[in-house]
């Protein structure tokens, strides 16, 4: 077991070199000079495409535009946001944060041109069924020629689409918060219990498709976000002494990075690791340039790409930015990252346990619990579009019973190897989409510049 570990730690660490950063950060940066940052001065735009304003039931497509971003975040708004955070913070420090918001803003533009080429090629299944995401906008967008790099993102996609974080996380939530406190002793056993009701409850869900899928998400996501809105702002209004203190922390912090053992080589060493860090596990939390995402917006109800993208856009937004930092400010004002040795989940949970004693630990663990969950509807989604392409849509339905399979695995094996495993599959998963999105992105411009044109006209 510790040469597994060992292993998935070295195919992390190489996945993650120099060569990706530059690809998600660098490309993500050129395609937001490319578009002259038209994207961000239609966010209000973004917001009435969002609620409905321009919607026709008669478009292609099965769900709507707030159901494709609900689901698109139902599966980024999880535990990348609570337990992803706390990895950060407790291996890189405050400074980490900076450079997750870094990745949010570099990765609202990416997303926009990622979903709007899902909605710009979409292609068809074996079933023909319309269908949307990186390995269809390769084949359509780039020609037959390209197939292989379509077929390598959906066999990472296959894997990188499992739950097993998720469920390592609300594992050790539920252990950590509701078991070991109330005298209930942990281990095999227990965790394979609390595995099989997840599969149940997903089964449920998951066995319906996208349609119940966006459904179930465009209810659970909003009101989550909103209890997980709050809570943070009692702890921080509890701790408002010290709150600016700690804002200007992350950003003197970005580029002190003490965290590190100094013989690291990549830019200067230390700064390097820590910028790495903080992109990382911005990438993981909201997954721009992954190419997960443009597989729920390539399902969404519309004839219009630029719609889609700049629907997508408000992602990481929402994710990162919002998401995220609540919790990021919660675990520093609390001053429980230097106090405490907890790691991923419990690191979060003893940041609201401090200010919310008796019943903090306990609301967090509904709001872990419906992330969780939430997410693990989503990825299944992903998974079976991509096993769907591979095999064709009739064997699309055999992903889930390997999935269903992988929560047990998730829920009894450790958090390291579960990261490293899905951390260096999501960087592979980002090769092939950056590449096509980066050759089509010029074809975006202009259907950006037409629609721009469109709607000044009307």
């Amino acid at each position: 077991m510790e040469f597994l570990n060992q292993l998935l730690s070295d195919f992390s660490s190489l996945a993650w070199g120099l060569p990706l950063l530059i690809l998600l950060i660098g490309g993500g940066l050129y395609l937001l000079i490319r578009s002259h940052f038209l994207p961000f001065r239609y966010l209000g735009h973004a917001l009435n495409v969002l609620r409905g304003k321009y919607d026709d039931p008669n478009d292609p497509g099965e769900i709507s535009h707030f159901q494709a971003l609900s689901t698109a975040l139902s599966a980024t708004v999880g535990m990348g946001n609570i337990a992803g955070v706390a990895v950060a913070i407790s291996i890189g420090g405050p400074g980490a944060v900076f450079w997750m918001w870094i990745s949010a803003v570099v990765g609202m533009s990416t997303k926009f041109f990622t979903s709007s080429l899902a909605i710009m090629y979409r292609g068809k299944d074996s079933a023909g069924e319309i269908q949307g995401g990186p390995m269809y906008f390769i084949m359509e967008g780039l020609g037959k020629s390209w197939k292989p790099l379509a077929v390598f993102f959906s066999l990472c996609g296959l894997i990188g689409a499992l739950p097993v974080f998720n469920v390592n996380q609300l594992t050790q939530a539920l252990n950590d918060i509701l078991l070991i406190p109330n005298g209930v002793e942990v281990g095999l056993k227990s965790n394979l219990i609390i595995g099989f009701v997840l599969i149940s409850i997903t089964g449920l869900v998951i066995l319906g498709g996208i349609k119940r899928i966006g459904n179930v998400a465009s209810r659970l996501v909003p009101s989550m976000v909103a209890l997980y809105f709050v809570l943070v702002i009692v702890i921080l209004v509890a701790h408002s002494d010290v709150l600016v203190y700690y804002l200007k922390l992350i950003f003197t912090d970005a580029f002190a990075a003490n965290y590190y053992p100094k013989d690291d080589t990549f830019l200067g060493g230390v700064l390097g690791a820590l910028i790495l860090h903080g992109i990382k596990r911005g990438a993981f939390s909201n997954e721009a340039g992954i190419g997960t995402a443009p597989m729920a917006h390539g399902a969404a109800k519309t004839d219009e790409p630029i719609r889609e993208g700049l629907v997508a856009m408000l992602g990481p937004a929402i994710d990162t930015l919002i998401v995220c930092t609540l919790t990021a400010l919660a675990i520093l004002v609390t001053g429980v990252w230097e106090t405490t040795s907890d790691n991923g989940v419990s690191l979060t949970a003893s940041a609201f346990a401090d200010v919310m004693p008796n019943y903090g630990k306990y609301l967090l663990l509904v709001c872990i619990a419906v992330f969780s969950m939430s997410s693990l509807f989503s990825y299944s989604y992903y998974g079976t579009k991509c096993m769907s392409f591979l095999f064709g849509a009739d064997k699309k339905h055999y992903y889930n019973y390997f999935y269903i399979l992988s929560i047990l695995i998730g829920a009894t094996t450790s958090l390291s190897m579960m990261i490293n495993l899905i951390d260096g599959i999501f960087a592979l998963m980002a090769i092939p989409t950056m590449l096509a999105t980066l050759i089509l992105a010029p074809k975006v411009i202009v259907e950006l510049k037409a629609y721009i044109k469109r709607m000044k006209e009307e």
